[in-house]
């Protein structure tokens, strides 16, 4: 990506809203399982194994909804994509090898209802970012090596 904050697609926000809040509430069961600690029962090594399983799960909800909050604060304050270069959330024309064009959104979710939605980590969108208008990108593709050029940005 440019370094700098990304902007966030309203699709992409409303998807990370909604795993941030699936994440709170599997969070908040997890955390209810585990025990006080202050009841003095020690338990077996498998209810002792079980707690650390727990602990774990915790702990990786918690990372997972810190990542998701930091990226839509990020996308908050990012603003609207650059119209000089590629970025998450630009518009891109683009001619490909067989002389199609094609006018795609960068994103970064991919979503089965968007066709022209290409993915900032997918080959072609790794390719475009941070390009302008008249750059020439190579990618790789299931049949093999190929190039287009950027047209336009939108």
């Amino acid at each position: 990506m440019s370094g700098g904050p990304e902007p966030i697609s309203a699709v992409a926000r409303e998807a990370l809203e909604r795993e941030l809040a699936d994440l709170r509430t599997e969070r908040e069961a997890v955390a209810a399982t585990l025990r006080d600690g202050g009841d003095g029962e020690v338990g077996d090594r498998a209810d002792q194994a079980d707690e650390l399983q727990r602990a774990d799960e915790l702990d990786r909800l918690g990372t997972r909804i810190t990542e998701i909050e930091e990226r839509l604060r990020e996308g908050s304050a990012a603003g609207a994509p650059s119209t000089r270069s590629v970025g998450v959330g630009s518009s891109v024309t683009v001619r490909f090898e067989d002389g199609t064009e094609s006018t795609v959104r960068i994103g970064e979710l991919a979503s089965a209802l968007d066709p022209t939605l290409v993915t900032a980590d997918s080959p072609l969108g790794r390719a475009l970012l941070g390009r302008r208008a008249g750059d020439a990108v190579s990618y790789d593709t299931p049949e093999g090596r190929t190039t287009a050029i950027v047209l336009a940005l939108g």
